[in-house]
């Protein structure tokens, strides 16, 4: 196991494209870390640089106390895990998983301990001689994972392994991926789109955007304290309101002289919304008067999506299925504590 750095790490692409624009921060010891973005924010190009497979424009990364930026792949004691799996088609389980194994020369019994111990708890050991045409997308996705752990490297690194996948297996898999990496205790950098799967594995989460980091930080505590309009909306799902305000209107909404003069924009979560009947009184909070335009009921919950007074579109998330009827009128409250206020130049939070 290792600390995996990065510091001041940049990819420039002929033409003069730089792809990833200054990456610094530390993945500690035995922690799993989510590289976390829209598509083409650079999260994969920067995994690459990690395993070697793409090199670096400038900057240095570090696996444990070497400097690998020019280390060959195969020498930087790390095991990937890709979105295709990249299994031989041509060769059984054991065989896929001891196959590198085998290429260090590694004695045959310890090769066989190994593969039998991963496949014993991957619980795959019925199909160690099957081929990778025979076995499920979930059962071709365990062989990877096995052929990774097999190895003992010093961090895991995976590339949207679970994009290949349909949503329930996709919930079962998350939670297999953790538990393993909770009892083998390797440093983990994984990527996804996907800011629930970012959300349930991360230790650390690392929000990415064009090439550059948004913030760092605990999943929970991006959630609850976004350090900017991007993150606010990327991290949550329904995603958070945004309201962009004019001259005195967010001190009148915040009831202080803290904000700007020439505005600001005011960030509220669907689930820090209630809704009342119209003219209710806000007891405290703040009253943004609606008409709802869609309801959607699912199960547990209701999203009730209205538009204020003023213009903008607006989404309440309600608990159960009780929620007012398209076209009808409302008051959304919510709590001044539970506001958001990001500046209007640039997004950064105030």
């Amino acid at each position: 196991m290792a600390e995996v750095t990065l510091k001041d790490v940049r990819k420039i692409y002929p033409g003069g494209v730089e792809a990833v624009k200054g990456i610094t921060f530390d993945v500690p010891d035995g922690h799993f870390c989510v590289l976390v973005g829209p598509s083409g924010c650079g999260k994969s190009t920067l995994l690459r640089m990690i395993a070697g497979v793409e090199t670096i424009s400038s900057g240095e990364i570090r696996i444990g106390e070497r400097v690998v930026n020019d280390i060959e792949p195969s020498e930087r004691d790390i095991a990937m895990v890709f979105q295709n799996y990249a299994l031989y088609p041509h060769m059984r389980v054991y065989d896929n998983m001891a196959y590198g194994l085998r290429n260090r020369k590694m004695d045959k019994a310890e090769i066989d301990r190994r593969v039998r111990d991963a496949a014993r708890i991957l619980e795959i050991e019925p199909l160690l001689d099957r081929k990778p045409r025979a076995l499920s997308g979930g059962q071709r996705q365990r062989v990877a994972m096995g052929r990774a752990i097999v190895r003992s490297p010093k961090a895991f690194l995976f590339d949207e392994p679970l994009s290949n996948l349909d949503a329930k297996l996709r919930v079962s898999m998350r939670v297999e991926i953790r538990k393993l990496q909770k009892t083998f205790g390797t440093t983990s950098v994984y990527v996804t789109h996907d800011q629930l799967e970012a959300m349930t594995l991360a230790d650390m989460l690392v929000v990415m955007n064009a090439g550059r980091v948004e913030q760092i930080g605990a999943p929970l505590a991006v959630y609850e304290k976004p350090a900017t309009t991007f993150v606010a909306t990327f991290i949550g799902a329904p995603a958070m309101n945004l309201l962009t305000m004019s001259g005195a209107e967010p001190a009148l909404l915040l009831g202080n002289g803290s904000i700007p003069s020439e505005g600001a924009i005011i960030g509220i979560r669907p689930e820090d919304l209630a809704l009342a009947p119209p003219g209710a009184p806000a007891d405290g909070g703040i009253a943004l008067p609606l008409t709802v335009v869609a309801v959607e009921r699912v199960g547990p919950e209701s999203f009730v999506y209205g538009t204020l007074d003023r213009g903008d579109s607006i989404i309440v998330r309600l608990p159960g299925t009780h929620a007012p009827a398209p076209g009808e009128r409302a008051v959304a409250v919510a709590s001044r504590a539970k506001l958001h206020v990001f500046s209007a130049d640039g997004g950064r939070r105030l």
